[in-house]
């Protein structure tokens, strides 16, 4: 069985795959959009971390890893909320704290802005959420067509640490994007032209500075993916916020960093409640 199967929950009618491990205070991980990914791949050096001090609750997202894609869903912003607070709901979790990463930091940040309530502590990393030029990385992502080429190049938008792009990688992360089904899944989520996805995941700058939870901003100098001026707009615009910049870091802040990374969240989520 692969590491990124954990548990199963339905969330109406769709069987959810996602990790729960660890005792204490919840805080729910929300990955990103690259191709063939996972909650595990992109977290599988923060879950265990955190999972010492927390209760982390990681779930493949609608159209992604191995919870089930039905025919006929059509992939929106409101589809992957209602997805997630699905998933708190069926998990009896009233408030977490939300980390998420690019992709993911768009969909937290829909969810802070909709249902604050819900809300602790927010974490953004490379976060999309508001509106830019799209990046040549970007686009590079959302229009990939597999091959093991693809991808390898893709990792290398990804990573500043060409040292992490090793030829398994780069056929394991292949394989997952072909698994029956996840391509013509991903295909459809952000068609060309792709500034359209960019703008389908902005929220209102004034929505966004409504936020009142705690926030850490991170990212990565180096990230060709998401740009750094995005985090830079939001720690102006969400003003009980901070920014916190790895160098000779790209889009995996929380793989290139890791120590770093996890001891950061740690120490800002243990001040939560």
């Amino acid at each position: 069985m692969s590491a990124e199967i954990g548990r199963t929950v339905d969330i109406g009618g769709i069987a959810t795959n996602y990790h729960d491990e660890g005792d204490g205070p919840p805080v729910l991980l929300i990955h990103g959009s690259g191709p063939g990914v996972s909650a595990w791949a992109n977290w599988r050096l923060t879950i265990p971390a955190l999972a010492k001090r927390f209760r982390v609750v990681a779930p493949d997202i609608l159209g992604f890893g191995y919870t089930e894609r039905p025919d006929g869903v059509t992939y929106h912003p409101e589809t992957w909320l209602g997805h997630l607070t699905g998933l708190l709901d069926a998990l009896d979790l009233d408030r977490v704290s939300i980390v998420g990463n690019s992709f993911g930091g768009a969909l937290a940040l829909r969810l802070a802005v909709e249902q604050p309530h819900r809300l602790d502590r927010l974490v953004l990393m490379g976060s999309a959420g508001i509106s830019f030029p799209i990046t040549d990385g970007l686009d590079e992502v959302w229009g990939y067509q597999p091959s093991v080429e693809a991808m390898r190049a893709l990792m290398g938008v990804f990573a500043y640490d060409r040292a992490l792009l090793t030829e398994d990688l780069a056929r394991l992360r292949y394989e997952a994007s072909t698994r029956p089904g996840v391509q013509e899944a991903y295909s459809s989520m952000f068609p060309a032209p792709r500034q359209n996805g960019v703008e389908l995941l902005a929220l209102p700058e004034e929505r966004i500075a409504a936020i009142d939870a705690e926030t850490l901003i991170i990212h990565g100098r180096d990230d060709q993916v998401i740009p750094l001026a995005n985090s830079e707009r939001l720690v102006r615009l969400i003003r009980p916020s901070q920014l916190h910049v790895f160098g000779r870091c790209g889009h995996w802040v929380q793989i290139e960093q890791a120590d770093r990374f996890n001891l950061l969240l740690e120490n800002f989520l243990a001040e939560a409640g």
